[in-house]
Parts: structure tokens; sequence; C-alpha cells
């Protein structure tokens, strides 16, 4: 199969496992920058061109969009499917991901757990909506934020009433959710692939930080999940409608509780702790559905 990866940097560990994995399984790979593709609609002849050539032999691509350019991506993501050529994740499910207030309400439908959460419009009664999640101390993250950018602890009422007060000034929307204190600044990330969860890790935040994400120096380890965690997991990829993702949970008293869903997950940080060939899976996945 020709198979492109829809990728702005082809030196990217996850682009580069996905380019060995491809084509030591005998598949054409390609990496193709989205933002550099024109998108030429044309009654019945939907077509994209990229630098000099068409790109109509395609039978399969591989979106990893970054949030910064979702628009676009998922626009160029959407006329691939268009010309019917299968995708890993489609355009629909990136965008609906991405939008973490349409993406909680939908998990929240599905009677999937997760820390109480509050959105309002700009409310200046910010004391009340800090109530709403059992008081101080709270996590309040921007709808927009991705690797923990604009996520803040605030522990304090007068904290936290700061933040939103200056979030609202910007006119920056923001969720405020309560905090687990019992999860103890860790975290679990469990990757889905057609449906199965083909690796889990545990990720650490490093000392003194309650953000787990590996990009600000958090630490992972291989962790088997409970059989309540592999259900939120997979109940959450099929809510979502994203075949291939990465599900972030809390452990809590009351049992998992879902945090994100990645629809475009990293692999460098679960292949390394967990020692399994996630690329490999999302290959495979590929190559069962493409037939």
């Amino acid at each position: 199969m020709n198979i492109v990866i829809l990728s702005r940097n082809e030196n990217l560990y996850s682009t580069r496992r996905l380019i060995e994995e491809g084509e030591s399984r005998g598949h054409i790979m390609e990496v193709i920058d989205p933002l550099k593709c024109d998108i030429i609609i044309e009654k019945e002849k939907p077509t994209i061109y990229y630098k000099d050539r068409y790109l109509d032999y395609v039978d399969a691509i591989i979106p990893r969009i970054g949030a910064s350019v979702t628009f676009f991506g998922c626009a160029v993501v959407r006329q691939f499917e268009m010309m019917n050529v299968f995708t890993s994740v489609t355009s629909d499910a990136i965008i609906r991901s991405r939008d973490k207030l349409r993406s909680f309400q939908r998990l929240s439908k599905a009677g999937i757990g997760m820390p109480k959460t509050v959105f309002t419009n700009y409310s200046r009664d910010v004391e009340e909506v800090i109530s709403h999640v059992g008081g101080t101390p709270v996590i309040i993250k921007l709808l927009e934020g991705t690797q923990g950018l604009g996520v803040v602890l605030a522990e304090t009422k007068n904290a936290a009433e700061s933040v939103l007060e200056a979030f609202n000034g910007l006119q920056a929307r923001a969720l405020v959710q309560e905090y687990i204190a019992e999860a103890k600044g860790a975290d679990l990330r469990a990757l889905v692939v057609d449906g199965h969860v083909v690796g889990a890790m545990k990720r650490q935040g490093r000392e003194g930080e309650f953000r787990s994400n590996l990009h600000r120096g958090g630490s992972a380890e291989i962790v088997k999940l409970t059989e309540a965690e592999i259900k939120v997991a997979m109940k959450a990829s099929r809510a979502l409608k994203l075949p291939v993702c990465g599900v972030d949970m809390l452990q809590s008293g009351r049992g998992p509780l879902l945090l994100e869903v990645n629809s475009t997950p990293g692999l460098e940080g679960i292949e390394s702790a967990t020692g399994k060939n996630i690329a490999k899976s999302i290959i495979t996945y590929i190559e069962r559905n493409r037939r």
C-alpha cells in the first residue's frame, strides 16, 4: 500500500517509527506536510495537490495533526476521506476530541467517570463556580491547552479567583475541575488501537509538579491496568469514535476517572516504558481495515 503520514516533521519519533514499521511490512511510506497541500474542490473529483503532483495514488493516511493546525489539517484529512482514502482517525473524530468541552459532554453521556467539571461563559461569580466542584484546590484548564500547557492548580479560593478572573479578562475559555488528591501527581495513559488496549503506562510528575506530562519532565513506567481501567479506555475510544487514541485516567477512591482522550498520541513515551511495538499495531490495524 501507499501510506501517507500527515506530519509537519518527519524527524519526530512517532513519525519515524511509523515509517520503519510500514516499510518493514512492504508498504511505501511517505510523509506529507498537511499545511503545504492544496485542496481542490471540483464536482465529483475531489483532489489534493502537493508540491508537484496530485495525491491520487494514496491508499491510506495516518493523521499526525498538531493542535495548532487542527482546522486546516482536518480539512486535508476530510478531503482524503472524500477521495475514499482510508484514514486511521477521521477528521470529525479529531475535531471532536480537540474540543474538550464537547468531548467531556459526550463521555459523560456515555457513563464514563471523570472528575467533576464546570464550564461557564465568562461568569463573574467565580466563588459559585468553585463551589460546584467542591471547593479548592481546583484544576483550571484552558479549552485549547495541550501537553500540560494552560493547566493550573489553584490551591486556595483567592488563587482560583485570580486565575479565573485573568482568563475571563483575556476572554480565554476555561474548565474548572475538581482536584483528585489521591492521584498524587500521577496518571495512566492507555493506548487503544482498533478497540483494544495495546499498551499502558503510569506517568508521574516530577517533584513539586502536579502535571504528569512527559514533556514537562515527568517519568513513565509500564503498568498493568485493572479491568475497570481497561473498560474506561475502550468505552472512551468508542464514545469519541477514535479507533486509535491515547486515553488518560486518574486513579481515585471511586475508581478510574477519565482526564482526556488524545487523537494523535505520541509513541515515544509509551514504547519506551512498555517495550511494546505500538507503531506495528497501528500499521496492522490499517492493513486489516484497508482490505
